[in-house]
């Protein structure tokens, strides 16, 4: 991994809470882009500008410091998918207002996603923890929103509840994931662009498939 040198950072000074947060940012995008085995301690110090005792007598370990890397990333996107869940969007405009936050928050850090599939983590409990704590966080804000939009219909059967979840789940992580490997995307072009693709699935006129 090449590191981005910051000579000029230093530490002195800084009051704990500030270091810490740019220790994580530079954390995070190098986990993100490159993965956790071909990360450093050495390669964040460097570029954080700071020593890398420091950085370990803040994080303790380089797996403290991948955790504290998912906790801070989590957050970003577990929040924004709830100040959306609280908004009072319902329907396919809450999906689409889900979509645009989350492109809006990872528009300047698009590695932050890619943090909870990094196959070359370690398999500890602590770890699997965190990834399965905010898996299920969003997993439960979609399940009500697609559960909403079933009931608004009349529809509260709760398979079809279930399953409506798990089809957005998947058309959730396929859009991020589709952008992610479209850098050239901005969010604004890919908020407009799942407006037209989900739109137009709604909006299918198609009769639907006889018995038999």
């Amino acid at each position: 991994m090449t590191s981005r040198p910051r000579p000029n950072a230093g530490s002195k000074g800084v009051p704990r809470a500030v270091r810490e947060a740019e220790i994580l940012e530079s954390a995070c995008r190098a986990f993100g882009e490159h993965g956790y085995a071909a990360v450093s301690m050495t390669d964040v110090a460097h570029d954080a500008g700071i020593s890398k005792p420091l950085v370990y007598s803040y994080f303790g370990s380089k797996e403290g410091l991948f955790e504290a890397c998912l906790r801070h990333a989590g957050d970003l996107i577990a929040d924004d998918i709830d100040r959306t869940a609280a908004s009072g969007h319902v329907g396919l405009e809450r999906a689409l207002v889900t979509l645009e936050g989350i492109f809006k928050t990872l528009e300047e850090r698009r590695w932050i996603w890619r943090l909870f599939f990094d196959a070359t983590r370690p398999a500890t409990p602590a770890l699997d923890a965190i990834v399965e704590r905010y898996t299920a966080r969003l997993t439960e804000r979609g399940a009500e929103g697609t559960a909403e939009m079933l009931a608004r219909g009349g529809n509260r059967d709760p398979l079809d509840a279930d399953a409506l979840a798990a089809v957005w789940a998947s058309v959730f992580d396929a859009l991020v994931v589709w952008w992610l490997n479209h850098p050239e995307v901005t969010a604004e072009e890919m908020t407009a662009r799942s407006v037209r693709l989900l739109s137009a699935v709604t909006a299918d006129p198609s009769p639907a498939p006889s018995a038999g």
